[in-house]
């Protein structure tokens, strides 16, 4: 029996984790892509006239359990991966690929499609089924449902290669970095990292069946190396390793997938009569087109680089001072928690001892009941896929709202970096308000036998960051799912996860959870406020890197040509060349292991974080001004989160704040 293929009889129908075995994956993939055809082809040829309700609506709740069954199996091949899974998505995704091609290329499909959309003027429908209506259609357009035969085909085959190289891309990064570890058996070459952070390299050790210390490319390994490391050597290697994954020429080596990825993207927007693949993106994003992306990096770029150029001849100085004349790239971590500490006296892993994971938690599910009225309760009758994941029941006023999933800790088969996702978007369908799944996953520091798993304050904004993405699917109240929770326009989607940071740097609300994991004291004021006051440190620097990125995403996706002339090094160096601020080391580079533009959603969006920043600076502004808690704001704002993508993102900002949103919020927030 394959449980993939049966209803979930589990609680809440959650994901039957413990009876899914490896093999069980194809076959049901194989299955519920026939099932999933028929329930198309039945819509198709529906002998009835089309109507919103037989067609578009229709095709909205279709495919359902294979929906599910590739959510369980992508987000286990980022959170629980192994050979043999990875083994499988190279036969899935073209699988789901062809699946996809062969529905956004149903002539016959379209067309009813079309009718309906045609029609559109005449029909009674509310805002969130016109809504539906136009991505239904122009999903369709912008999948080649206007192009020809020989050009679909041609779609077809480039959107199969792309699924693949994206896939390969991914897996690339991933092995790269567990490729490396750093090997120390002297203690002495780790002086100035921590001791908890130690205990956790020697933990590492442990694990590899070695004696001593193991430092490895994952970032609770790395940064604390990075940041800390008196030994200056160290950093220089960690760093040279970090900055040569998939770049040094070996069998994880991702250059030539990237030129590969950037000419197909190239001419599937050609494909369908776009001038690059960055126009293709933006026209569904709320930035509209490439020139107003670079219009907003610009101008944030103008505005940084002073403050970036005086933030590095700071840390210069203090090179200087410890004999250091040139400082590189590999020293920035270090220099700047030496300038933390001297201008705000903050020190994290002083601050550690204060982040409990557990109490910041309670503190993330607090806020939430504080401004939404939802309540979590910690559940042990729904399946997990890994022990270290914990199950949560959230409730508002007695009504089960979602289930929760959490990850915190790394292990060989996760990825790096920290992510929400969803195991089942939320729905209405015959009286039923079918309510979301989700899962919040990062990689925060094991507790050893002594000591628990403390947060740096970075990882604790981390977490707030991810609990706002999940807020967004938790609160989610749509008919649809394809419109419900995160399915928004893509620059959008980090208003959430930005916005619910703003409260970690707030005095009244850290006193409520910062407390000392021994002594039960609380972070003193004079920290709380250094806390408060360290928020744009760095930001010069921080905002020149940011923008730096959006360049690079922009350039290969709107000036792909001339990568065919370039390496992936000079084109990187050349368009990121005015954010630069170290020299650059020609054995190191970006863009091989830039999963998000290459792998993830990000690609010709990457921006869409600094975009976000000033949505989310403007919105918690109007929350400052009337108190951070004021219920009447968060009632507002509520109904933002609830709406998804039922309407468009700027008329939803606008109705929660009453303006469009100003960069002037941000510029003040970050430079004063």
């Amino acid at each position: 029996m394959n449980p993939l293929l049966e209803k979930f009889n589990t609680k809440y129908t959650s994901s039957p984790f413990e009876g899914i075995k490896e093999e069980h994956y194809l076959p049901a993939f194989q299955e519920l892509v026939k099932t999933s055809e028929k329930e198309i082809n039945e819509i198709t040829n529906n002998p009835e006239a089309p109507t919103f309700e037989n067609t578009i609506e229709a095709m909205a709740f279709s495919g359902e359990q294979l929906d599910r069954v590739s959510n369980i199996f992508f987000n286990l091949n980022s959170a629980e991966t192994n050979d043999e899974i990875q083994k499988i998505a190279q036969e899935v995704s073209p699988l789901l690929t062809e699946f996809s091609s062969k529905i956004s290329q149903n002539e016959k499909l379209f067309e009813r499609i079309k009718s309906v959309y045609d029609q559109k003027d005449t029909l009674s429908l509310n805002e969130e089924q016109q809504m539906l209506l136009n991505e239904t259609y122009k999903g369709f357009v912008r999948s080649g449902a206007l192009l020809n035969e020989e050009d679909k085909k041609k779609l077809e085959k480039i959107s199969m290669d792309l699924s693949i190289k994206s896939l390969q891309f991914g897996q690339n990064a991933l092995a790269s970095t567990n490729a490396y570890f750093k090997h120390i058996t002297n203690k002495d070459e780790l002086k100035g990292i921590p001791e908890a952070i130690l205990e956790q390299y020697e933990e590492d050790a442990k694990e590899k069946g070695l004696q001593g210390y193991v430092i490895t490319l994952q970032y609770p390994s790395y940064l604390p190396a990075m940041t800390y490391a008196e030994n200056r050597e160290l950093r220089k290697e960690l760093a040279l390793a970090n900055g040569k994954k998939s770049f040094d020429g070996g069998e994880f080596d991702n250059q030539n997938l990237i030129k590969e990825i950037v000419k197909l993207r190239q001419e599937k927007a050609e494909l369908l009569g776009y001038k690059n693949y960055a126009d293709f993106v933006l026209e569904e994003r709320m930035a509209k087109s490439p020139e107003k992306v670079f219009e907003f990096l610009s101008e944030l770029l103008e505005k940084a680089t002073p403050y970036a150029q005086k933030e590095i001849e700071e840390l210069k100085s203090l090179a200087k001072a410890d004999g250091i004349d040139g400082i590189q790239s590999y020293d920035h971590g270090f220099f700047a928690e030496k300038l933390r500490k001297q201008k705000f006296d903050i020190d994290d892993e002083e601050l550690k001892p204060y982040f409990q994971l557990e109490k910041v938690q309670e503190a993330v599910f607090g806020l939430a009941g504080k401004l939404f009225g939802l309540e979590f309760k910690e559940i042990n009758d729904v399946q997990k896929y890994h022990e270290d994941v914990k199950t949560y029941e959230i409730t508002e006023t007695g009504n089960v709202k979602a289930l929760l999933y959490v990850d915190y800790h790394p292990r060989k088969g996760k990825r790096a970096g920290a992510w929400m996702t969803s195991y089942k978007n939320q729905y209405k369908q015959n009286g039923e308000n079918s309510r979301p799944h989700i899962s919040v996953v990062c990689n925060f520091t094991k507790p050893t036998k002594d000591i628990p798993s403390l947060l740096t304050f970075q990882e604790v904004t981390t977490l707030f960051h991810e609990f706002g993405h999940a807020l967004h699917g938790v609160l989610a109240d749509t008919q649809y799912p394809n419109l419900s929770g995160t399915s928004v326009k893509w620059d959008f989607v980090e208003l959430p996860s930005q916005f619910l940071e703003n409260f970690c740097y707030e005095p009244e609300f850290l006193k409520t959870f910062a407390n000392h994991y021994q002594t039960g004291e609380i972070l003193p004021d004079e920290k709380i406020e250094k806390l408060s006051q360290s928020k744009s440190f760095m930001e010069g620097y921080q905002t020149m890197r940011q923008v730096g990125l959006g360049l690079l995403d922009m350039a290969f996706h709107s000036e792909a040509s001339e990568l065919e002339n370039l390496s992936v090094k000079e084109f990187e160096v050349e368009k990121t060349s005015s954010t630069s601020l170290y020299p650059s080391n020609p054995e190191t580079a970006t863009a091989p292991s830039f999963s998000h533009i290459f792998q993830g959603g990000y690609s010709a969006g990457y921006y869409s974080y600094k975009w976000a920043e000033v949505l989310d600076a403007d919105a918690f502004q109007y929350f400052k001004e009337n108190g951070i808690f004021n219920p009447e704001i968060a009632s507002k704002y509520k109904i933002l989160l609830s709406s998804g993508g039922t309407k468009d993102p700027m008329e939803l900002f606008k109705a929660f704040r009453g303006s469009e949103p100003k960069v002037e919020s941000l510029l003040k927030r970050a430079f004063g």
